[in-house]
């Protein structure tokens, strides 16, 4: 399939890469590290020559984990996201028929997170926001900000009215989050456990406390193919709506007011960024419209060869598990063009077979 989407597709700073080598040993195979390094660092070079010989026709970019919410201090997180997005915005310019770009920001503050985005999307035509989960803050890091709270409404206002989605992603566990759960099981970092536990925990806690309630026309992405959270669709919902929700009342507690259900089916959009595997996808099309589904890679974590060799190789058996081949053409490329408003793009209209 020519022409698709990916937006789960990280970069560095080619100053600062060679710094966070030691961070990428954690989950790239020590064969494959120099590959990852070299590819890390490029926006526009071989990540468009791959892209193209591969079918993918638009990238979205941004910047990879611990990213700005690795950044303890106020000031300098917001500084360097704001370093950062001039370098996307300036190095993506002269190709913006291939590559967009998320914004990275500073969640120190909700109000300049705000205004950094609204900067992003209207000075450099950003898609919206990547966010690498919550926001350490304080001493050592050690107080963690989620976005669920009230204090964050002032962002999520400027979200919806920009109309931009925000893509949340995992981030590594550090500090004592990593010396307490994972220094003693280390390949539980990443893919297998962490990733999943820590966006599973702060998406449900953005539905449970009521964000979608507040502003109902927030978009919201998630990676992995829902970071495990559709395989326990019917328990979380079990619990939400038979036993959470009589609790939270009695209590005097915001809860959410829909079901789990009709979030991811108005709300939240799933990515295949490294989950290439049909038998998944089709579970997950048994509760959720093929609408609500993204191509992407995770490159450079994953491979565009690895993603695009499952998404064309086994093009037939994907229709059957979404349901046809425009449900296939819509995951590929056409849900992210309406979510992301995109123009014309390289094969942006090629034909789908």
């Amino acid at each position: 399939m020519r022409g698709k989407v990916a937006l789960e597709e990280a970069f560095e700073l080619p100053s600062l890469a060679d710094q966070s080598r030691d961070q990428a040993a954690r989950y790239i195979a020590p064969p494959d590290l120099d590959r990852y390094m070299r590819q890390i660092k490029s926006l526009t070079d071989e990540r468009v020559k791959v892209s193209d010989m591969h079918g993918i026709g638009y990238t979205i970019v941004s910047l990879t984990v611990p990213g700005i919410q690795g950044i303890f201090d106020k000031d300098k997180a917001e500084k360097h996201a704001t370093e950062v997005n001039d370098y996307i915005g300036t190095q993506i310019q002269s190709h913006r028929d291939r590559l967009g770009a998320f914004a990275c920001l500073s969640m120190h503050d909700p109000k300049q997170a705000a205004d950094e985005l609204r900067r992003c999307v209207k000075e450099y035509g950003f898609h919206g926001a990547l966010l690498n989960n919550f926001q350490h803050a304080g001493p050592g890091g050690e107080t963690y900000l989620f976005y669920d709270q009230p204090a964050y409404d002032v962002f999520w206002k400027a979200m919806v009215e920009l109309d931009v989605p925000l893509y949340i992603h995992p981030n590594a566990p550090m500090g004592d989050m990593y010396n307490k759960l994972y220094a003693q099981r280390k390949y539980l970092i990443g893919p297998p456990l962490s990733f999943s536990n820590d966006v599973s925990h702060h998406l449900l806690g953005i539905i449970s406390n009521g964000v979608f309630d507040r502003f109902p026309k927030l978009k919201i992405v998630i990676g992995h193919l829902g970071e495990k959270i559709p395989f326990d669709f019917w328990r979380i919902s079990h619990w939400f709506d038979d036993v959470e929700r009589p609790l939270a009342q009695k209590a005097g507690d915001t809860f959410a007011k829909e079901s789990l259900i009709h979030y991811f089916k108005t709300n939240i959009w799933l990515t295949t960024s490294g989950h290439f595997s049909t038998p998944t996808l089709k579970y997950v099309c048994e509760y959720l419209p093929p609408d609500r589904i993204l191509f992407s890679v995770d490159y450079p974590y994953e491979t565009i060869e690895n993603a695009c060799g499952w998404w064309d190789g086994d093009a037939e058996n994907i229709k059957k598990a979404v349901g046809g081949s425009k449900a296939y053409a819509d995951i590929g490329r056409e849900n992210a063009k309406k979510l992301l408003r995109l123009g014309k793009f390289y094969d942006c209209d090629a034909k789908v077979d």
